[in-house]
């Protein structure tokens, strides 16, 4: 190569012909074949190289991007609520379109001319050096950096089955509030309620704050969530309107004729009492194994966990348990706690960890706002309607939010909801939104909007971006903190209030410390757990299902029962992204620390510079995420923030 290009790419070219070597493998050819394909492929700097890379990265788009939508299509009817699911439905769901893509790449020899011509780096390179990189430079990290990897398509296809199911189990796990007995035999729920765990049961603990006599149905959705996670919640009990359930005696009957909803008939025979058989966590062990068996097709990052931190975070995870532990121990975390206890009169309990008075809502019922919503968003076609409007209420141009709305496209769920974005520019991102037969109730619509901020993020980080290559944001935890912001301005969306006043505020950096708190420690048992199984690869759910509890009550003493009073409650881990998004739970906390980052600045930006700012950050693209916050706020990614707007709140608290 250097006799045929020049002494000049000396350096690209062995870096080039040891990079594709280390992925050769036999089945491609012999040395001879290795060495006819280097001398085609490898395009030397200037015209040929400019080539190489505008093909690539149009090709990978398209390649990309249309898998997403098979993808979407195929999982249509198993994620949307279109009626009842047929048996295929799952099967549909859980085929991955594009896992034999990377794997055919490498058959095709397309991947080996990308690493032939694109320099790979280590998350220390990219740490390091990235800051001083150019857009190009990092467009060719991200573009070689897909092919450090060469999983096999199996491994993949395995990993999409047990995602699939994971999904398809989650997103079935209801429970009818109205069949919820409290410990005279009274129902407290109205008919008709029916509560995802764990979304909507940690909701309407929140929302029950708001509600006289809301305490006993607290005390009693916490009882439902400690069976769901030590596994001994009756399995009639779940997702059944047919029977009713105890939670405090743990038993169950059939429910009563005038009861029952969704038009079904009574039952004929006693509900079966036997728990659920460890099916959570069976779920689980299977999500690691299939995971688990991507680890040695991946020597720079050969765990899941390597991977989620260094490969998909590029946040090392020392410091991200570093970030966590700093909120978790942070003197105004219990100034927050003793402020609630005042507040509520009362000690504190467990479920207070998921308290929400601070949040301006609670000046509104549950009823109203859901009365609010559901005369506004009767149907997700409503919704959709309605979305200029919404974009224009939180601060983005006319113009834009049109353009927006045009690039969104709104569908019913059977779960929470989730946002699901597009590959290619010419796709739209979709959002999932749930929505009852009466309309979308509060719950449904504080979700949307998180979601929906998920969804402008995607339109500008794809469309905006000055190479498809850097499309999308650093990782999960930046989009999460974008959403949070449009999250956090629901209010202001339904016409209940402008801009937080100084008041709103104050409540609000309480808010977020309290929220930040408690999904921190969801996130550290997450881990906790993904170190176990790795640890413990062939334990059997029950094994599983018991380290896990330990490894929450143990995170509880450390950090909450100091604070909350209370010693071994599970409570941290009912989170359900535990079962089906796989060691996704850090990027909650640290989305809320970015969050608070961004909101720091978007407070001290001119009114009305909401949507512009976002436009900007989101279209810088996936880049190192210190580097995105630098772009964006002009600091690294911190606690600080945080803290600093809570100790503020907690002054003015005393005043």
């Amino acid at each position: 190569l250097v006799a045929r290009h020049g002494e000049a790419e000396r350096a690209r070219a062995e870096r080039g012909v040891r990079q594709a070597a280390a992925a050769w493998r036999p089945a491609d050819g012999d040395a001879a074949a290795f060495q006819a394909f280097a001398v085609e492929q490898f395009a030397p700097a200037g015209p040929a190289l400019e080539a190489l890379f505008g093909r690539l990265e149009a090709s990978l788009e398209q390649l990309d991007g249309h898998a997403v939508e098979v993808n979407r299509e195929l999982s249509r009817f198993a994620q949307l609520d279109l009626g009842p699911m047929q048996p295929v439905d799952a099967l549909l769901a859980a085929h991955d379109a594009s896992a034999h893509l990377v794997d055919d790449l490498f058959d095709g020899k397309v991947a080996f001319a990308a690493l032939l011509n694109f320099p790979l780096s280590s998350l220390e390179e990219r740490l390091r050096d990235g800051a001083g990189w150019t857009r190009r430079q990092w467009a060719e990290a991200r573009l070689a950096g897909r092919f450090a990897r060469r999983v096999p398509a199996d491994v993949n296809q395995r990993i999409a089955r047990a995602a699939a199911a994971s999904d398809l189990y989650v997103a079935g796990y209801d429970v009818y509030a109205h069949h919820l007995l409290g410990p005279g035999g009274e129902r407290p729920f109205e008919q008709g309620k029916r509560l995802l765990s764990h979304w909507n049961l940690r909701d309407e603990v929140k929302a029950q704050y708001a509600q006289e006599g809301g305490l006993a149905r607290q005390r009693l959705l916490a009882r439902v969530m400690e069976r769901i996670v030590t596994q001994t919640i009756p399995r009639a009990a779940v997702n059944d309107p047919t029977v009713d359930w105890d939670p405090a005696a743990n038993t169950v009957k059939a429910a009563p004729a005038g009861t029952i909803e969704g038009g079904r008939a009574p039952r004929t025979a006693p509900p079966d009492g036997a728990r659920e058989p460890d099916t959570r966590y069976a779920m689980l062990l299977e999500d690691f194994r299939a995971v688990r068996a991507a680890d040695p097709y991946s020597p720079a990052a050969p765990t899941h966990i390597a991977r989620k931190f260094e490969l998909e975070r590029e946040i090392p995870e020392a410091r991200v348990v570093a970030l966590l532990e700093e909120v978790l121990g942070a003197p105004e975390v219990r100034r927050v706690a003793e402020v609630i206890r005042r507040r509520l009169g009362r000690p504190l309990e467990p479920f207070d960890v998921w308290y929400d008075g601070f949040r301006p809502r609670t000046r509104f019922t549950e009823a109203d706002l859901d009365a609010r919503t559901r005369a506004r968003y009767p149907t997700p076609a409503a919704f959709a309607a309605d979305l200029p409007r919404l974009l224009g209420a939180l601060g983005f141009a006319p113009e834009k939010a049109a353009w927006l709305a045009a690039h969104v496209e709104v569908d019913p769920a059977r779960g929470s909801g989730h946002a699901l974005g597009a590959g290619r520019r010419g796709d739209k991102p979709h959002l999932r939104t749930r929505v009852g037969p009466d309309g979308m109730d509060y719950k449904g619509f504080n979700i949307a909007v998180h979601e929906l901020g998920h969804n402008v993020e995607q339109c500008f980080s794809l469309y905006q971006v000055d190479s498809t290559l850097l499309a999308g944001v650093p990782n999960t935890a930046f989009t999460e903190a974008l959403a949070f912001a449009f999250q956090a301005r629901d209010l202001e969306v339904l016409g209940l209030g402008g801009p937080p006043d100084p008041e709103a505020r104050r409540l609000l950096a309480m808010n977020d410390l309290w929220m930040t708190y408690e999904i921190a420690g969801v996130a550290l048992v997450d881990l906790g757990v993904w170190r176990w199984m790795y640890a413990h690869p062939r334990a059997t759910p029950s094994e599983l299902r018991e380290a896990t509890l330990r490894l929450a009550r143990d995170t509880w003493n450390r950090w909450y029962a100091p604070v909350l009073g209370t010693r071994d409650s599970p409570l941290l881990a009912i989170y359900s992204h535990m079962i089906h998004s796989f060691l996704y739970l850090p990027d909650y906390p640290l989305g809320h620390l970015i969050a608070a980052q961004l909101e720091e600045h978007l407070s001290a930006q001119p009114p009305g510079a909401f949507g512009a700012e976002i436009e900007r950050m989101a279209s810088f693209g996936s880049v190192a995420p210190d580097l995105w916050m630098r772009h964006a706020v002009g600091s690294d990614v911190s606690a600080k923030p945080l803290l600093r707007a809570a100790a503020r709140a907690l002054e003015a608290e005393a005043r």
